[in-house]
């Protein structure tokens, strides 16, 4: 059985917000714009830009590694951290 820290819960709520927020909210977003769906400008013949994309592609991509680089940190965090003691571990006997 482990117990979650509030280090380890904080580390969890804020990767999963950042990668939700990155790839779910901001993908709604853009859907409740409108289009284009493309994460490219959109240009016409002549080369003018006839429409953009609302979020840029780099912010999104940003928050999302934003939200990997969170796990990372937390990743680090445990493998260096000592374990706590377990005062339920310990020598089992065998009844009579």
């Amino acid at each position: 059985m482990t117990n979650t820290t509030i280090i380890d819960k904080a580390a969890m709520a804020l990767s999963a917000g950042l990668m939700l927020l990155g790839i779910v909210g901001m993908g709604i977003v853009e859907i409740l714009a409108g289009q284009p769906y493309s994460p490219v400008p959109m240009t016409n013949e002549a080369g003018e830009v006839v429409a953009m994309p609302l979020i840029s592609p780099q912010l999104r991509t940003g928050v999302v590694l934003a939200g990997i680089a969170v796990l990372g940190l937390y990743a680090l965090y445990k493998i260096v951290a000592p374990m706590p003691e377990d005062g339920r571990a310990g020598h089992e006997t065998i009844a009579d």
